[in-house]
């Protein structure tokens, strides 16, 4: 459980606890290559991003679709619940990190879209480790 922010004022009064859906955050390494490309800084961190996980080989990553689950060597499963939509904290950490160049905060909030990784909810626990293989299936 999570209390409610920004995102579900329309829903909710803020502070309300609801389910949790954003449990884990996961980045790729093609996405952030791709972003840094187009905003023309060296790379992009993961922890930049606040990610907890970094995953590498697929393509596109951010747009699978919700529901599509990544099943790890270990066993733990994790559910898609959809992309992680960009924002401009993530974009003043690399403006930061990268000059700080206040635009490039701006300018990665609408490069970032659906290049900023998807956010997961824990569907069997498990531990994830460096270099575990996973697998994709989608819904």
């Amino acid at each position: 459980m999570r209390p409610a922010d920004v995102r579900y004022k329309h829903l909710y009064p803020r502070g309300t606890m609801i389910a949790n859906r954003r449990q884990i955050s996961l980045v790729s390494v093609e996405d952030n290559a791709d972003v840094a490309g187009k905003l023309g800084v060296e790379a992009i961190m993961p922890e930049w991003l606040g990610a907890n996980v970094l995953i590498s080989g697929c393509p596109e990553f951010t747009l699978l679709p919700r529901g599509a689950r990544l099943l790890f060597e270990s066993g733990a499963s994790l559910i898609c619940e959809g992309e992680n939509e960009p924002c401009i904290g993530p974009g003043e950490v690399i403006a930061e990190h990268c000059g700080g160049d206040a635009k490039l905060a701006a300018r990665f909030v609408k490069t970032a879209q659906q290049r900023r990784g998807i956010v997961c909810s824990v569907e069997l626990p498990g531990t994830i480790a460096a270099g575990d293989k996973v697998r994709i299936v989608l819904p």
